[in-house]
């Protein structure tokens, strides 16, 4: 039987009430520590300020802000009292985040000063910061609250996917299922560790982070937003012994080298990188920098959960490329075709962290078989001893002359070049091959490669229909809201390159 009840409720009040929860590096007075009784306190207040309110439940509240204290106080009160949390993209247009509220039926909203902008009109906000009276001081009321028992697959929060095309989809995630994934994770020795969160509180991985560190009674550093040099800095100064990032975040940390060689970073103990492949360069140079570290490859999604792969049942080691090997409460398998126990093909999983499905999109296909697995539109090859192998999405998969092309396979390969730091691969139209692959680059401090020096380098080392036709050379590649690439914003850079490129010849 669980020992935790609903996910709004995952302090273990047995353990130091006067140990450091938070450290909050995003609030407006500065640096400030909050031990576990003062976030305990906080989250009640906001549940019994949200129950005076007269919500039904189940109601959805969402949440519009940066990382700050007060976010994972109001996401922990929104579900212990028995309603349901929607944290929402501040960085989305006006638009979406409109969009966004009106499909979850949102009653309220929390925000942050420089989101309530967004909020719409109508809509009962509560602001973080200042002295107004809708203010997140004025409105929470302190004092003591009997946590809400959900239902089965009672729902508990809302996430939003990104959304690169049309409005993002809401999955729903009940108590149950992420509850699961806290108790599979959660092991004694995580009480000593201290975990730096800069990725997004809306994000599925963030928020996994938090919760973990919340059962385990283990403290926070919580900065705002990333930003690479600040990230390092409190590495520096707050001595995180776990870091969890995706690539692009490592890969910037890296370019600051003068902020790198000027920190202690040897506090770090771990470092859990996930949500795109990992090249082998990357992997090298995250070791050089933290020597000390344990750096995994990690794999999850919104839909289905953080917990999919682990270690190797006999004891193997696991391949640095790898991501594990299957989670023995995960069923997956890979499919290609009508082969469904194929070496290399599409995902598809089980599991206990599965969504409820969509909320109010009758015009999504549920991404389900026939069966109950989830399709994940992710591609994995396994190994002969069952390790996984993650290699890329097949809504980034493109043909070129007949042949389907995987970014991160051409990706990976650009950053086996000693003067390669960074690549990115993406399509471009092409009226005889359909697209074409191109590549966007940021060069190794120092070194100044040759677009023609790159494609031989291609030609020699893959197949000739991955070679990128234009290679262009940046200092820094855009990031979408979840720090990931953001491919759309490269494609429509890529397409006014190529098309300069024609005119002028």
């Amino acid at each position: 039987m669980s020992k935790f009840v609903n996910l709004g409720d995952l302090i273990n009040r047995d353990r130091d009430p006067a140990k450091t929860a938070v450290i909050d590096l995003g609030g407006e007075d500065g640096p400030t520590e909050y031990c576990f009784a003062e976030l305990d306190g906080m989250t009640m207040a906001v549940a019994r300020a949200l129950t005076k309110r007269g919500f039904a439940r189940g109601d959805r509240i969402a949440i519009v802000s940066a990382n700050r204290i007060e976010f994972l106080a109001s996401y922990y009160g929104i579900m212990r009292a028995g309603f349901v949390a929607v944290p929402v993209n501040y960085r989305f247009p006006q638009k979406t985040i409109h969009q966004i509220l009106d499909n979850a039926g949102a009653k309220m909203v929390f925000c942050d000063k420089a989101s309530r902008v967004n909020c719409p009109d109508g809509l009962p906000v509560v602001e973080f910061s200042g002295e107004r009276d809708d203010s997140f001081g004025n409105f929470i009321d302190p004092g003591e609250f009997t946590t809400v028992v959900p239902k089965d697959r009672e729902p508990a929060m809302f996430l939003y996917t990104s959304g690169s095309t049309g409005l993002p989809k809401g999955v729903v995630l009940s108590h149950q299922s992420h509850i699961w994934v806290v108790e599979t994770r959660l092991t004694p020795d995580l009480e000593r560790h201290r975990y730096l969160i800069a990725a997004p509180l809306y994000h599925m991985n963030a928020l996994a982070l938090s919760k973990l560190a919340c059962a385990a009674h283990a403290t926070i550093v919580l900065l705002p937003k990333f930003e690479a040099k600040s990230y390092i800095e409190a590495i520096g100064q707050y001595r995180p012994t776990w870091l969890t990032a995706v690539p692009p975040m490592i890969a910037m940390m890296l370019r600051e080298r003068d902020t790198m060689a000027s920190t202690d970073l040897s506090s770090v103990e771990f470092i859990r990188m996930g949500s795109a492949p990992v090249s082998e360069a990357l992997m090298a140079a995250t070791h050089k920098a933290f020597p000390k570290a344990k750096v995994t490859n990690a794999y999850g999604t919104t839909e289905a959960g953080p917990v999919v792969f682990g270690p190797h049942p006999k004891g193997l080691p696991q391949p640095e490329s790898s991501v594990g090997y299957p989670h023995p409460l995960v069923q997956l398998r890979l499919v290609d075709g009508d082969n469904r126990n194929a070496d290399q093909g599409g995902l598809e999983m089980k599991s206990p962290a599965m969504m409820n499905g969509y909320h109010n999109r009758p015009d999504v296909k549920p991404p389900f078989t026939d069966d109950g697995f989830y399709i994940t539109k992710d591609v994995f090859r396994r190994d002969e001893n069952g390790f996984h192998y993650f290699l890329g999405r097949t809504d980034d998969m493109f043909v070129s002359g007949g042949e389907n092309i995987y970014p991160a396979d051409v990706e990976r390969m650009l950053e086996t070049n000693p003067d390669v730091s960074q690549a990115v691969v993406i399509p471009v139209d092409d009226d005889i091959k359909g697209t074409k692959p191109v590549a966007f680059i940021i060069p190794k401090a120092g070194h100044k490669p040759t677009e023609d020096a790159i494609k031989k380098y291609a030609l020699a080392n893959a197949p000739a229909f991955q070679h990128p036709r234009f290679v262009w050379f940046v200092d820094e590649l855009p990031l979408a809201s979840t720090n990931k690439v953001d491919r759309a914003a490269l494609m429509k850079l890529a397409r006014e390159r190529v098309a300069a490129a024609v005119e002028s010849a």
